[in-house]
């Protein structure tokens, strides 16, 4: 092994007690399943089920508990709001799993990893109510995060990319949406058997106006929401809107991950109905997903 071949500390940083910088997690901390999840306390809801619990680690918006749920080894971790943050989550887990911290050098042996985000979003369809579950067959990245990887190409489907841009009528010039297949077989393997709704996700960079919401701002195209409505793609309708899907599923392609992502609706757009006791459905959820993962 020769030095070029080590990554430069500004590059990874490795905290003085080995763990790795934003996570604060070290490698034999976290298994080969993982389920995230946006909200630090969502990650309480899930280690509950657990039947023992190895460690828990905090740092800043990343709280992660690794355990044991019905003689699986889960990790459960969140990862706060917004594709940024996956950027983060993605990278430094891949590094866990696949550098030597101590040397500074990719391992010999790829490692995949099996990352299911559990989150909530708003529907799309009148079709799907508020309460009903929908795993993200495709992501589609409002987001821009992915624009900057190399492999960006290897991972999105362009001709789905080019009908939404000419579907929505795409007014956005800076901001080009990108389109991800999330990991085949982890989507079979979670819904096959079940009443999921198999969608298309958009992943927003922001709440409010990148939704479509009219609070006291406006969006530049008003009527985008319409037209993403009513949108369609070789038998595909966009279903649901959240935030971090996309940059989940097109960083865990380029790094050889299997990644999904599965929501409850909690917001219905085109009824404009909300659900803000959702608890229990997202309890059903973090069941099913634990049971399949």
């Amino acid at each position: 092994m020769t030095t070029t071949n080590r990554i430069p500390d500004s590059e990874l940083i490795v905290n003085e007690d080995g763990s790795i910088f934003h996570l604060h997690l070290r490698p034999e901390q976290i298994s080969d399943k993982i389920i995230v999840c946006g909200d630090p306390g969502r990650v309480d809801m899930i280690a509950s089920r657990f039947d023992s619990k190895e460690c828990e680690v905090s740092s800043r918006e990343f709280h992660t508990i690794t355990g044991s749920y019905k003689g699986k080894r889960i990790t459960a971790l969140s990862h706060g709001i917004g594709g940024d943050n996956i950027e983060i989550v993605m990278n430094e887990l891949d590094a866990l799993a696949n550098i030597d911290l101590e040397k500074r050098v990719v391992k010999p042996e790829h490692k995949s990893l099996t990352v299911v985000r559990v989150g909530t979003s708003g529907g799309l369809q009148e079709e799907d109510p508020v309460g009903a579950y929908v795993a993200s067959e495709y992501s589609i990245g409002f987001d821009g995060v992915l624009h900057f990887y190399a492999d960006e190409g290897k991972v999105c489907d362009k001709d789905f990319e080019e009908a939404l841009l000419k579907g929505l009528d795409w007014k956005l010039t800076g901001l080009k949406p990108y389109v991800v297949r999330n990991d085949e077989s982890l989507f079979r393997q979670i819904t096959d058997g079940t009443d999921i709704i198999h969608g298309v996700t958009i992943s927003a960079n922001g709440f409010y106006v990148p939704q479509g919401r009219k609070v006291r701002s406006q969006p530049l195209d008003p009527d985008l929401n319409r037209k993403i409505m009513d949108f369609e793609y070789q038998g595909h309708k966009i279903t649901n809107f959240e935030m971090e899907g996309s940059a989940l599923a097109g960083i865990g392609a380029i790094l050889g991950h299997r990644c999904l992502t599965v929501c409850t609706i909690i917001a219905g757009r085109k009824k404009q109905d909300m659900n803000t006791s959702y608890k229990d459905t997202l309890d059903g959820l973090i069941d099913l997903v634990l049971d399949r993962i």
